[in-house]
């Protein structure tokens, strides 16, 4: 006996909006949303996500498809969705800001390549720091808490339920601060050995004007860069896992949030 009309239609809004919530999340989540990601891939993530998830955010109204309330419940699912996965990524983005203002102080923000993430050219140094970042996110099970963060949501904020509330949007705009506060965290102990490499270097050339201190500055700065790294590189898996648990707590915060 083939279903009705009706269990057609319960079974696509049941289906339907979980899966852009998870696919609005994959879209914009460190790994998932790169570039390199194929599309295809992503796609199917969403889908296995989706019908995963769809028994837990099952309601008991059906939405029309073509109306203005299905399409505000389809918005509100892509916004949750793009949330978790965009305060996620500022946890990589702020790392990247950080070892930018690091090349940059060690002379080596000429060295570029071309991030495949997001495929800009970024410096190098940058680069090593958004590979290390990922093996570190991997390691301390960041994807599965994004994932379970996902899950959750459908019980505080289900599926064509009420409206988000506005305090959560304005949560969401100032959560930006973090990444410069957590940029300056990664940068500031190397940043400021290398100023006071540079003071010295200033002060010998007042000392002795007739020194090239660009022959013999630059290879030296670069040098005590990449000693100063290796002597701090420990300290970026305990800022990072600093990061994504205040990042975790605060998308609780808002996600339990209800009007």
């Amino acid at each position: 006996m083939l279903p009705d009309v009706l269990t057609l239609e319960q079974l696509v809004d049941h289906f339907a909006l979980p899966f852009f919530r998870a696919a609005a999340m994959l879209m914009a989540a460190p790994m998932f949303g790169a570039r390199l990601m194929p599309n295809r891939i992503r796609v199917l993530y969403a889908v296995c996500l989706s019908t995963a998830i769809a028994p837990l955010g099952a309601s008991d109204q059906t939405l029309d498809a073509l109306s203005g309330v299905a399409l505000a419940a389809i918005a509100q699912e892509i916004l949750i969705g793009l949330t978790i996965g965009f305060l996620v990524q500022m946890v990589f983005d702020a790392i990247i800001i950080g070892s930018q203002m690091i090349a940059t102080s060690m002379g080596l923000g000429f060295a570029m390549m071309v991030d495949p993430q997001r495929g800009v050219s970024v410096p190098v140094l940058s680069q090593f720091f958004v590979v290390i970042t990922t093996l570190l996110f991997l390691a301390f099970d960041g994807h599965l808490s994004m994932i379970s963060l996902l899950v959750n949501s459908f019980s505080s904020l289900p599926p064509g339920g009420m409206a988000w509330p506005t305090e959560s949007y304005w949560t969401v705009a100032n959560w930006g601060t973090q990444m410069f506060s957590g940029a300056l965290r990664i940068a500031l102990p190397a940043a400021v050995a290398l100023l006071i490499v540079n003071v010295a270097y200033g002060v010998i050339s007042r000392a002795a004007p007739t020194l090239n201190l660009f022959a013999v500055g630059l290879p030296t700065t670069v040098m005590l860069g990449f000693v100063i790294l290796e002597r701090s590189f420990g300290n970026i898996g305990e800022a990072l896992d600093a990061m994504l648990t205040l990042t975790f707590t605060e998308l609780q915060s808002i996600l339990a949030a209800n009007p």
